[in-house]
């Protein structure tokens, strides 16, 4: 149970946030203005996203969780992170467990009093979206079927809780499917999709919500009668001229690191200046460059790689960590022996865990075994690496991006 003493009315849920601190006054001010009425909840994907993770590796985020945050569900991105103890403690999970155990990774339910209602809060995270997480973050750690999971979760608990919420990290379709195997569930809060699709949906008596993501905005689910009323909204475009005083020194590290993310890399290519990044164009761009100058046989990029940022005149290192906020190295992998018959089969695969894949060349040599790619898809979805390539994504990503400079020869 909430122990603040905060007398609280409604739920507030964010979703994708994905280190997205570009707006950050509006965000702040309002969450905080929020917090004495509202149990605030994640439903994932907090960290990693543009240059506020990278540049300081997630002390804005966690600081902005514990400050801001009740209730936090683990996603695929910043998987680690909800292990520390302090976020550890806030985590719920009721489908992440111990491989050689089965003992939960997470507490797996809070209660809250929501205006005199008792409220169960857990969360889930998708098969797809567990498997997507790094290989080495999830050593050790499975997710088991989210239907089971909750099922045996309310028939424990169903003498405690009046309401059910879920945190879902698994995609609004999805989330659309669970509801008929739950209908015990009053509020689906979804989250991972990155889709136009928002809601809220009725499906029976469930409603299905999703908030706007990357810092957008939130969902918000009330108490109406017996039942619960939700919807969507926005963060205020006007925001206040100042952050409240307990968050003076948050915002701050927030403005220095903004700074640094102004810092110019060069003029952008005509091919690509005053447009929304073509993610896909630039990965053939890419992928052919490679293939050239690395002497690989094959590249295999997906483009969940990269991010869609609309570009200028120039390429800022902001502009940069938002297009590839990963910190993605090349390596080159070995191709297991059995996928070296069936490449079709290979990249089937591949697709399904990483999202649609720009190879070079197209379509892959008959019997490669080795491929130029992504510490991550080399780790999470090849096997062994052959070796390192000596260079990161976004570190090719800026070469492509950017206009050589003449005085040098062209060098870069």
């Amino acid at each position: 149970m909430t122990t603040d003493g905060r007398n609280l009315h409604q739920i507030v849920a964010t979703t994708d946030v994905h280190s997205a601190f570009d707006k950050a006054t509006p965000f702040l001010a309002h969450l905080h203005a929020l917090r004495p009425t509202s149990l605030t909840v994640d439903c994932g994907d907090f960290f990693e996203g543009s240059g506020y993770y990278r540049l300081a590796h997630g002390t804005i985020e966690r600081e902005i969780l514990l400050r801001l945050y009740d209730v936090l569900a683990p996603g695929n991105h910043g998987w680690s992170h909800h292990f520390e103890p302090d976020l550890h403690q806030r985590t719920v999970c009721a489908n992440a467990v111990d491989a050689d155990t089965g003992d939960a990774l997470f507490r797996r339910l809070y209660i809250a009093d929501i205006d005199g209602r008792r409220v169960g809060v857990t969360a889930v995270i998708g098969q797809q979206a567990f498997h997507s997480i790094p290989s080495a973050q999830r050593a050790g750690h499975c997710v088991t079927d989210p239907v089971q999971a909750l099922r045996e979760l309310m028939l424990a608990h169903h003498h405690e809780v009046e309401s059910w919420v879920l945190l879902s990290h698994s995609g609004f379709e999805e989330d659309l499917k669970l509801v008929a195997a739950c209908p015990f569930l009053d509020v689906i809060f979804a989250g991972h999709c990155h889709s136009d699709q928002y809601g809220p949906i009725h499906v029976g008596d469930t409603l299905v919500v999703k908030g706007r993501e990357l810092a957008d905005g939130y969902a918000i689910a009330t108490p109406v009668g017996t039942g619960w009323g939700a919807g969507i909204t926005c963060f205020p475009d006007r925001a206040p001229s100042v952050v409240p005083t307990e968050l003076a020194r948050l915002h701050s590290h927030i403005e220095d690191v903004k700074q640094q993310l102004t810092s110019v890399l060069g003029p952008i290519r005509p091919t690509y200046h005053h447009q929304a990044l073509d993610r896909r164009g630039l990965l053939v761009d890419l992928t052919a460059r490679l293939r050239t100058a690395l002497g690989a046989d094959a590249v295999i990029l997906n483009e969940t790689a990269l991010r869609a940022v609309p570009l200028g005149d120039t390429l800022t290192l902001g502009d940069l960590l938002s297009i590839e906020p990963f910190a993605n190295q090349l390596v080159h992998a070995h191709v297991p022996e059995p996928d070296r018959r069936d490449l079709r089969g290979l990249l089937s695969r591949l697709t399904t865990q990483a999202g649609p894949l720009v190879t070079a060349p197209d379509p892959l040599p008959d019997a490669i075994t080795t491929v130029l790619t992504t510490d991550y898809l080399a780790d999470t979805c090849l096997g062994e690496r052959a070796h390192e390539a000596g260079l990161r994504l976004d570190q090719v990503v800026q070469h492509v991006l950017t206009t050589p400079d003449t005085t040098d020869g062209g060098k870069q």
